[in-house]
């Protein structure tokens, strides 16, 4: 069996080579449920209420004999079509680049060059190194092997995982064979790695691997309705109930008190248009969708939708400290063997004494040739830089002859060696000091001694590991590493630099009202001063695995309030720790990266996978991945979070508010046998603005200013809080109030229908457009946006914005002043006065919410 090797020897494809072979046998991927034609799209949206709303009012006019009002009114459907569809498409566009993120990772060789690449993307005759707990990307061929075993249920139904060898040097590649039984040389798509590491090359990929011929299809991310989504379905299906009967009531009035059926039927489409919020699912569904594409951009993919929607509620953040908070990118920094201690920051040029050279040359040994670990390749590094002229280095004259690997029950590895002329067997370990000082079988005396170089080393942050070695002559090797005669060789101390951004993101948290709390297998000192580099407060107290394997339930979840420190914690520990803090209130985000962090990452209320040197089956099980491991885009996620709840809520309640004149508009004249202020086209032309408004618009709107200064949202609270429901109310009753006063002033001075029709529809443009600006913040006036150079709250920064208004604007100038579409409306001609007058009114109608942001804030201020 081929263990050792060398991948620095292998070249791999090319990526001239991969691409063309990617271009001619297309993707690795199996059938799925396809991207959404734009025929598919187009009919969806055609079916909506709305659209069949203005089909049948078109329909009518034609039957009128309206030719010219028909036209206009159908043109409006195809307009509003177009908005619909580049909405669709756009969403569309979010969720096909989120697939592509969320397929499995695979590790490739690639000119030489190690490379991680989405498995999708992986061709016949890559190279690709398998680790433990990653999804085997396609059909392959094992050219080398370390204790591999591999959980083939997928394919098998059998749970018990099977043992995998790769073929031997110089031996002619066979076909593959069908999955099932051990000791064969072949792994295939969509298993799981359970143990061991290897190295294959892909021999089928997509339809023509073994899952492609069962005709299984896997999706990570699909378009699942979360529960905002039906929410407000509900709401719609129950504002659609009240919107017909309304209908219905004012068909039978319009009849009975006008004896016009048929414009009382006009009358009725044309409330039914201004009730129905058909813009609530849409707008659910664009904001969940570009949020989720949203934050991928912030390298944090959004693998489950309803993670976009909980973010902005998350009270407590657990994190890992390796490789999250700190680069995982480990350095030798000091070393203690023979009772001395040397520090090499402090001697980087000088030659290494002669008492530390053992040490390294057996850190070196007990770990992997070829290393994935970092910290394994600190020990080459350093080898490489102080031995590479001495005997203590042995990469071609020793051979590998087995490996003992790490447990749960012992700590720690060891690698046995067989020396160049073959007499004699030498057996490398290294692990947890604890575990190497019981390999060694330490007395109570020399495990005092030893705990206090620890504890001083972990004291400088340092992340610390014991080193031993034995010999043995005998044929038949044990089968545990306790029957060794092990000897302690000494103690290395690795530094892994904290990332420069944490420190910020960390304190970012506090004054979002979020908790912290770092969980690390290091030593209590070691966690310690890496929490007093991020600032987390308090570090005083820790508790450590051994203490919570002692502690009930009723005590951690007590302590856990005000313990932010974890340390010597292994994974399966995490889960009880998720579980005790959800028992005391707490919306959970759960940092993680092995096999065994998936239960944990599952129970949390936002798992977080990592995805630079996470196992495919913790980003499975997680609901978003973390594509540069970095801490501080977490933050930058729950900021986003926050702001898309922020941002869906002004824009449901935009969407409210604007329903409200309009209903009202056309159901007040039918009551007082007033003329019809609102037509069909007329709310037709008004859904060219609310369309893109309530979704375009404000999903680009920058976060507001002090979004990450206040507390935690809670997650029971609903989109149409009572508070949200009244001022989207108010703001819509106070719009309508002052339409109702301009119509009825119009009638009462005599000016005629088509003036006082084209004079409130005016003024409801204008209130509509400032409804969308005050709305853009519930914390900032409108004048104090607009003059901002803040790029928060500039206006500047939401061009979206502008198009809708300048929009808006010039097809009212054209409404107003071009004869022919004069006319379709029912308008007269508007003088410089009356327009003026028009915007003075549209501008009152929501000046007071203006002054209540004013109020609001300087009462915050003075509390």
């Amino acid at each position: 069996m081929s263990n050792n090797l060398d991948i620095n020897t292998i070249s791999g494809l090319s990526e001239q080579e991969a691409n063309y072979r990617l271009k001619n046998e297309g993707f690795n991927e199996l059938p799925a449920s396809k991207q959404r034609s734009f025929f598919a799209i187009a009919w969806e949206v055609l079916q909506e209420p709305i659209f069949l709303l203005l089909v049948a009012c078109g329909g009518i006019y034609l039957f009128l004999g309206e030719i010219q009002d028909a036209l206009i009114l159908l043109g409006f459907v195809f307009f509003i079509m177009g908005i619909t569809l580049y909405q669709e498409q756009k969403t569309e566009h979010a969720l096909e680049a989120l697939r592509d993120l969320s397929s499995p990772r695979a590790s490739v060789i690639r000119d030489q060059q190690q490379k991680r690449i989405a498995g999708r993307e992986v061709v016949r005759g890559d190279i690709v190194i398998l680790a433990e707990g990653d999804r085997v990307p396609a059909d392959s061929l094992l050219l080398s092997s370390t204790h591999l075993t591999v959980d083939e249920s997928l394919l098998t139904g059998e749970s018990v995982p099977v043992r995998k060898i790769a073929v031997e040097e110089n031996q002619e590649y066979p076909p593959i064979s069908p999955p099932g039984g051990d000791d064969l040389p072949f792994v295939y798509s969509g298993t799981l790695i359970v143990q061991g590491q290897g190295l294959c090359v892909i021999k089928a990929t997509g339809i023509n691997t073994e899952l492609g011929k069962i005709g299984k299809a896997l999706q990570t991310v699909t378009t699942e309705e979360t529960l905002l989504q039906r929410e407000t379905g509900e709401l719609v299906k129950k504002l659609a109930v009240i919107a017909i009967a309304i209908c219905v009531a004012i068909i039978v009035i319009y009849g009975i008190t006008r004896g016009n059926w048929l414009n009382g039927f006009l009358a009725g489409l044309a409330l039914a248009m201004a009730i129905l919020p058909n813009e609530f699912p849409v707008v659910v569904t664009i904001f969940l969708a570009l949020g989720a594409w949203r934050i991928s951009q912030n390298r944090v993919l959004a693998r489950k939708m309803p993670a976009v929607e909980t973010l902005g509620s998350a009270t407590v953040l657990c994190v890992d400290k390796t490789g999250t908070l700190t680069f995982n990118q480990m350095s030798v920094t000091q070393m203690f063997a023979a009772g001395e201690m040397y520090n090499l920051s402090q001697h980087q040029r000088e030659e290494l004494p002669e008492t530390f050279h053992q040490l390294v040359e057996f850190s070196i040994l007990a770990s992997q040739r070829n290393p994935f670990d970092p910290m394994e390749k600190a020990f080459r590094e350093l080898g490489n830089n102080y031995l590479a002229n001495t005997e203590h280095l042995h990469d071609d004259n020793w051979k590998l002859i087995r490996e003992y690997p790490l447990s749960a029950q012992l700590l720690a590895m060891s690698h046995v060696w067989q020396s160049a002329d073959g007499t004699d067997y030498i057996i490398a370990a290294k692990g947890a000091p604890e575990a190497i000082a019981d390999l060694c079988h330490f007395n109570p005396t020399q495990l005092q001694q030893l705990s206090e170089q620890i504890t001083a080393m972990a004291n400088a942050g340092l992340r610390v590991l014991g080193v031993a070695r034995a010999y043995f002559q005998q044929p038949n090797l044990p089968t545990e590493q306790h029957d060794f005669e092990f000897q302690f060789i000494g103690l290395i101390g690795l530094a892994d630099p904290v990332r420069p951004t944490v420190a910020d993101a960390i304190q970012e948290c506090y004054t979002a009202g979020i908790q912290v709390k770092m969980i690390t297998g290091d030593y209590p000192g070691t966690a310690q001063n890496i929490a007093r580099q991020i600032g987390l407060t308090p570090i005083e107290e820790v508790i450590t695995g051994t203490e919570l394997q002692t502690m009930d339930d009723a005590e951690l979840s007590r302590r856990i309030k005000n313990v932010n420190i974890f340390a010597r914690v292994v994974p399966q520990q995490k889960l009880r720790l998720v579980n005790a803090l959800k028992n005391n209130g707490d919306i959970v985000a759960m940092t993680g990266d092995g096999v065994n962090d998936a239960p944990a990452l599952k129970s949390a209320h936002i798992g977080i996978a990592m995805g630079g040197r996470g196992t495919d089956v913790a980003r499975e099980s997680a609901d978003l991945v973390l594509l540069d491991d970095d801490f501080s885009s977490i933050v930058t996620s729950v900021k986003l979070g926050r702001r898309i709840f922020d941002n869906l809520k002004k824009a449901m309640a935009y969407t409210l508010a604007v329903h409200v004149p309009i209903a009202g508009m056309s159901l007040i004249p039918v009551l007082f046998k007033w003329p019809l202020v609102l037509l069909p086209i007329h709310i037709a032309f008004l859904h060219l603005i609310i369309d893109p408004a309530c979704s375009v618009v404000f999903e680009a709107e920058p976060p507001e200013e002090n979004i990450m200064q206040r507390p935690p949202r809670d997650p029971k609270e609903p989109l149409f809080s009572t508070r949200t429901l009244g001022l989207a109310v108010l703001q819509g009753v106070g719009i309508l109030l002052v339409l109702v006063a301009v119509f009825a002033t119009a009638l009462y001075r005599g000016q005629g229908e088509l003036d006082a029709r084209a004079l409130t529809f005016t003024t409801l443009i204008i209130a509509n457009l400032s409804l969308i600006l005050t709305n853009r913040s519930w914390s900032y006036t409108i004048w104090e946006m607009l003059r901002s150079h803040s790029q928060r709250i500039s206006s500047l920064s939401n061009m979206a914005l502008w198009w809708v208004l300048g929009g808006a604007l010039v097809f009212m100038a054209f409404v107003l002043y071009l004869p022919i579409l004069r006319h379709l409306f029912r308008f007269s001609y508007l003088h410089p006065i009356d327009l003026g007058i028009c915007l003075t009114a549209g501008i009152f109608s929501i000046v007071w919410f203006e002054f209540l942001k004013i109020w609001q804030r300087n009462r915050q201020v003075i509390t």
